[in-house]
């Protein structure tokens, strides 16, 4: 894989509460601030989707793109969503994973991403980028989940 950028957080709530609102696409737009739109394309009948769609605005990167997901996750939440690119205009590469762990009362999430683009780049913006992206994602992530854990 190429470089890519990885950070984590601890969030106050079990791994299942997390990966629900992982799984929950069309509520991306409501706490995912770059994420516009979001369209399931696919699901095999286990409840995860397996082919979702984007249209994403992040300032310098405005693109519509479609992810292929693999749930390799056990019952209580824990275990490894990641995801692929299928297609995009802009983008060239999306690879990523969420991990999580069950930490105590809440769940260490470990964000990765690689993130190419097909007009040329530095390698050094394109590292920030993915580091606004993931610090970002972390961040709302974490709200949204903890909102709702109090709700």
């Amino acid at each position: 894989m190429a470089d890519r950028t990885e950070s984590s957080i601890v969030i106050d709530a079990p791994p299942g509460e997390v990966l629900d609102v992982i799984a929950d696409f069309e509520a991306y737009p409501e706490w995912a601030g770059e994420v516009k739109d979001v369209t399931v394309l696919a699901e095999e009948g286990d409840g995860w989707a397996d082919q979702v769609q984007f249209t994403l605005d992040a300032g310098a990167i405005k693109d519509t793109y479609v992810l292929d997901y693999d749930w390799d996750v056990v019952e209580d939440g824990t275990g490894v969503v990641s995801w692929s690119l299928v297609s995009a205009q802009v983008l060239k590469t999306m690879n990523g994973s969420y991990t999580l762990v069950g930490d105590g009362t809440g769940t260490k999430v470990t964000y990765r991403l690689a993130v190419d683009v097909k007009i040329p780049m530095i390698g050094l913006l394109k590292r920030r980028a993915e580091k606004v992206i993931v610090d970002t994602a972390l961040k709302e992530l974490k709200k949204r989940v903890e909102a709702s854990d109090r709700a």
